[in-house]
């Protein structure tokens, strides 16, 4: 059964080390560089583009010793089971970033600019259109019952 124990051990052990090389992985995400991009620069003008950065993750890792079952009663007993060890984990991660801004730096002054996510604009108003049908139709219904 120490046997059993140190592998458990040793199991445990490199999988919290993926885990927190995962973690550090995704924090590798939200560096300055990344959020800001490096300022392009001409004679008069420098522009630097700002993200939005999204990070989730989780994982998780169980562990299980014990002794084998006993049988039930009025079962044959055909052998002697031994106990056992077991583990398992899991865990995943994703991030996303995208533009959010374009800051301009001239002689006349900083200037930031906002960039339009036409997605999420059509998003929404796909969402108000549907809200405003049904909240119709229920008044219609409302008042025909």
């Amino acid at each position: 059964m120490s046997d059993q124990v140190d592998k458990l051990v040793v199991s445990a052990v490199n999988s919290w080390e993926e885990g927190a090389e995962l973690v550090e992985k995704l924090f590798d995400v939200t560096k300055p560089g990344v959020i800001f991009s490096r300022p392009i620069k001409t004679e008069e003008y420098t522009v630097i583009t700002a993200s939005e950065v999204h990070i989730g993750m989780g994982f998780g890792y169980g562990l299980y010793g014990g002794t084998a079952p006993s049988p039930a009663a009025g079962e044959a007993e055909e052998s002697e089971a031994e106990g056992g060890v077991g583990s398992g984990g899991g865990g995943g991660g994703a991030s996303s970033g995208r533009p959010v801004a374009v800051i301009t730096i001239s002689p006349e002054g900083v200037q930031v600019e906002p960039v339009m996510d036409a997605t999420k604009i059509a998003l929404a108003f796909c969402t108000a259109l549907g809200s405003m049908f049904l909240m119709f139709s229920r008044m219609r219904q409302a008042t025909k019952g």
